[in-house]
């Protein structure tokens, strides 16, 4: 388990649209398109699926992916030349236990 960073996580989670990404990867199927073959419930999403969720542009889309997983709120896995986000819902509950017992 990594030590929770509550600085980094809240500056992460300061953007309303990175928030977006992390609340509707908790069920991926309900907010993103398909990509044929991947099953997001055991891959993720790639960069193209949040794009197209928030519509922002490809390279926006990346920045805000990074951002969550730099401080370990999705992990990633590249497939052929995708790399597809998952919600770390260990780090999540790690973050609201942190958060519980610092205020």
């Amino acid at each position: 388990m990594r030590i929770v960073d509550l600085t980094a996580i809240f500056a992460a989670l300061a953007n309303p649209k990175r928030r977006r990404i992390l609340a509707s990867l908790r069920e991926p199927e309900r907010h993103y398109q398909p990509n044929p073959g991947i099953d997001m419930r055991e891959m993720g999403v790639c960069v193209s699926q949040v794009s197209a969720h928030l519509g922002v542009s490809a390279a926006t889309a990346s920045q805000f992916l990074a951002q969550l997983r730099d401080v370990g709120l999705l992990t990633s896995q590249r497939i052929g030349k995708f790399t597809y986000y998952q919600r770390n819902d260990q780090q999540v509950q790690a973050v609201a236990d942190a958060v519980q017992s610092s205020i």
